[in-house]
């Protein structure tokens, strides 16, 4: 643990801006102490610089002080806040296997989930309500195994998976695009406080760092170094999520995705991954057991580093990139079936229902893409849907009804509906 003078002086190489990881990396090999770095010429400096031309006036003014000191004042607030640096016992060491970790974590909750096993659930921010379900659910049955979450704050899957973790027996990890002081989506600022109490934030950003487009796959590949494995929930084609599943193949961790409706565009991204070698997992123990290598490996006691190197009867992550041809093939039966909640309450009506006027053809249209967005692309039964949407059942079938006669969707043998675009 650093003292505040070492740590104000770390920081201001640390966050000097356009030097990176890379660059600190090879200004500490070559240099040898933050001391050197600071007492060293431009002639010697500029070497080791990848942008030079922008680093090196910045590293030899030291314009990062202000942000350090700013830092500091940061950590000395206290309340579970934390700075890691390179220098510190407990820096994770999943980030410095297989890539340049970040030189300075800023930490804002428990610090010990730090140490125990994670797995990544990322997914579409603008997901469908049944995804939503199932990531809270994984969340919170992941939580419940003593497995910590991780995820990247964003809102759809990311926040749904979060609040599922919260509620199991373990927690979750949330990494941000941001600085640590910043809250990104501004709707996540009571996940955020909730998190900073019972969970983690963290960011590799200085502080008041605002949401930056090419911030994001930055923050991807902290998410996929840090979990033993990556599930993606829901996502489109193009998509950020498919960003960390490579990211997290190229780390040799495991890489799984839930199927979806083939009618889905939201799930084309993790049929995609699923085509290229992904694991194919519906539920958590199917999660549970594609890691299995990976979790006891982090249990053994007597191991100080963590196996993260696939078996070698494990097929890896085929990367997109790879041209050659290999199916995934799976022997698992996905069953159609709704799954049994004992604890359900059958639904009521609410004293005061929505009623809508479904002569006029705007609010026809209106009606029509509320409930299909309601719907998503899993069958779901009207009685679900009505109480969701807080509507007359005789209205919901009027609508339904309309949507059948349209195409749009379709009943199945056990009275359900699903959409079908």
């Amino acid at each position: 643990m650093l003292n505040r003078d070492d740590l104000l002086n770390y920081l201001t190489v640390a966050l000097t801006p356009y030097l990176g990881p890379i660059s600190f990396a090879v200004l500490m090999k070559r240099l040898g102490t933050i001391d050197a770095i600071l007492r060293a010429s431009a002639d010697e400096l500029s070497p080791c610089l990848e942008q030079a031309d922008k680093a090196l006036p910045l590293l030899l003014n030291r314009t990062a002080e202000k942000s350090a000191e700013h830092a500091l004042q940061w950590l000395e607030k206290g309340g579970n806040r934390h700075i890691l640096t390179l220098m510190d016992d407990n820096y994770p060491m999943s980030l410095a296997q297989g890539m340049r970790p970040p030189p300075v974590l800023f930490l804002h909750g428990n610090i010990a989930l730090l140490e125990q096993p994670k797995i990544a659930i990322v997914g579409s921010r603008k997901a469908t309500p049944q995804a939503l379900q199932i990531a809270t659910q994984f969340g919170e049955e992941l939580s419940n195994q003593g497995i910590t979450v991780v995820s990247g704050f964003a809102d759809g899957i990311d926040a749904a998976a979060h609040q599922g973790a919260l509620l199991g027996k373990s927690s979750t990890i949330g990494v941000l695009g941001t600085g640590i002081d910043i809250v990104y989506p501004a709707k996540n600022q009571d996940l955020a406080v909730e998190m900073s109490q019972s969970g983690l934030l963290l960011s590799e950003f200085p502080l008041q760092t605002t949401p930056v487009a090419k911030n994001f796959p930055r923050r991807n590949r902290l998410i996929a170094a840090l979990g033993l494995g990556t599930v993606v929930i829901e996502a489109a084609e193009k998509s950020g999520s498919l960003i960390t599943a490579r990211l997290a193949g190229e780390l040799g961790r495991d890489v799984m995705a839930l199927p979806g409706s083939i009618f889905n565009p939201q799930a084309a991204g993790c049929h995609k991954l699923i085509r290229d070698g992904a694991a194919l997992v519906t539920s958590v123990a199917d999660i549970l057991a594609e890691c299995e290598h990976a979790l006891q490996s982090f249990r053994q006691p007597e191991n100080s580093t963590i196996d993260f190197i696939p078996s070698e009867n494990k097929k890896p992550f085929r990367q997109p990139e790879n041209n050659t041809v290999d199916l995934f093939q799976s022997s698992q039966k996905i069953e159609n079936k709704q799954p049994e909640n004992k604890n359900k309450k059958p639904f009521r009506q609410p004293e005061k229902t929505k009623t809508l006027d479904l002569s006029p053809q705007k609010q026809e249209d209106t009606n029509r893409t509320m409930v299909l967005d309601a719907m998503g692309f899993d069958p779901i039964h009207p009685d679900s849907l009505a109480q969701r949407l807080n509507l007359h059942p005789a209205d919901l079938y009027a609508i339904l009804l309309e949507l059948e006669l349209d195409g749009q969707v379709s009943t199945t043998r056990t009275g359900q509906y699903q959409r079908l675009r």
